[in-house]
């Protein structure tokens, strides 16, 4: 990997999954220093570096986007990975969540302005019965930085809920998370409600959390399992990339 920050460099070591070295090693095979000073500011939870790195690097003539691709978004990546991990606690992911707000407020303006259409939309939230989300929202903040549009319906969200934003958003993709393994079942009770609202057929449903595995996710009838905020990011390109241009699932 193409690393000139030392600090930045130590901070890869910790990405120790081959295929996440690969994945989060590609956002970094610039080799450029100022992206990579954002992203490790952004990682130390530094707002103040992140903020003035932003600012200088737009004036530098950096696009918006490379600037979110290349130095937010590949810091939150690695922060992802330690939160998940136990290398970094909540604490530390808010702080990181902070740092990369500062840097957001330069960018979103300048998203916006461009136009550029929405790779889809996601409905996210935490079931019912379950109160946890730093790790839903370090997903959320991931997918809209990737260019989606996310509604949070945040936590102790109940299935009818679900279905609701679903049809008032006329979203692609429906992604629910649980950390208590009691609420865990809530996930199928709302893959039900959708199936019973008649939109099963027209989404897709992933789902997370740190109880939650692959074949827990296939046992309740979702379409794919998030391990991290990194792999969420990826099944929703996946998944829209399976709907026809007139966004009808084809399955």
């Amino acid at each position: 990997m193409n690393f000139v920050h030392d600090g930045l460099a130590k901070e890869f070591e910790h990405v120790t999954r081959e295929g996440e070295r690969k994945h989060i090693g590609e956002l970094f095979e610039s080799g450029d220093a100022l992206m990579q000073e954002i992203a490790y500011d952004l990682i130390n939870g530094d707002h103040e570096g992140v903020d003035r790195l932003t600012k200088q690097a737009l004036e530098d003539g950096y696009t918006a986007n490379a600037i979110l691709d290349d130095g937010l978004i590949a810091g939150m990546a690695i922060v992802g990975v330690k939160f998940r991990d136990n290398l970094i606690f909540v604490p530390e992911v808010l702080i990181a969540a902070r740092a990369m707000k500062a840097g957001m407020a330069h960018l979103e303006p300048i998203l916006s302005a461009s136009g550029v259409e929405p790779l889809g939309t996601i409905i996210m939230g935490t079931v019912k019965g379950d109160l946890h989300d730093i790790g839903k929202n370090l997903c959320i903040m991931m997918l809209r930085g990737s260019g989606f549009i996310v509604h949070d319906l945040g936590v102790d969200t109940k299935p009818d809920e679900f279905v609701d934003a679903v049809m008032e958003h006329d979203a692609q993709i429906v992604g629910m998370s649980a950390l208590l393994t009691t609420t865990m079942p809530n996930m199928g009770v709302t893959i039900e409600a959708l199936e019973e609202a008649g939109l099963r057929e027209d989404i897709k449903v992933m789902l997370g959390g740190a109880p939650v595995t692959e074949s827990f996710a296939e046992d309740m009838g979702a379409d794919g399992y998030g391990d991290n905020a990194i792999e969420a990011v990826d099944r929703a390109k996946e998944f829209v990339g399976t709907f026809s241009e007139d966004g009808v699932n084809p399955d």
